[in-house]
């Protein structure tokens, strides 16, 4: 999966936590995308399986969908809590561990956060 793709899924993932119901809409609003860049990834990710669209137009991430996004989730939120714990700002923190976080391997990160689990929680 791409980049992007797995951004898609942590955004919904996200808006989920926060609304009972999201839109593609609501995917632009919170990305500042196109609703038509939205639209055609939405499209792309729910032929591939990893969500599903209601005929109202609501989002929900298929289990395939939901594991990618909780791992992003969790390699973003650790990451960004590493990052402030060092000293940085956490707004670019949080942009920083955003960039990192689809390219670090499942190895590193796990040792950062076995490393870390005794100082960002």
């Amino acid at each position: 999966m791409r980049e992007s793709g797995e951004m898609y899924l942590e955004t919904i993932l996200v808006l989920s936590k926060e609304k009972a119901t999201v839109r593609s809409i609501d995917v632009a609003d919170h990305m500042n995308f196109s609703k038509p860049s939205v639209s055609r990834a939405v499209n792309r990710l729910k032929d591939d399986g990893y969500l599903n669209m209601s005929p109202e137009g609501f989002l929900t991430l298929t289990d395939k969908g939901l594991d990618v996004a909780k791992t992003i989730y969790e390699r973003h939120v650790v990451l960004t809590k590493i990052l402030v714990k060092l000293g940085v700002d956490e707004q670019i923190a949080a942009e920083d561990a955003c960039k990192i976080e689809h390219d670090i391997s499942p190895e590193t990160f796990a040792a950062l956060k076995k490393t870390a689990a005794g100082y960002i929680d």
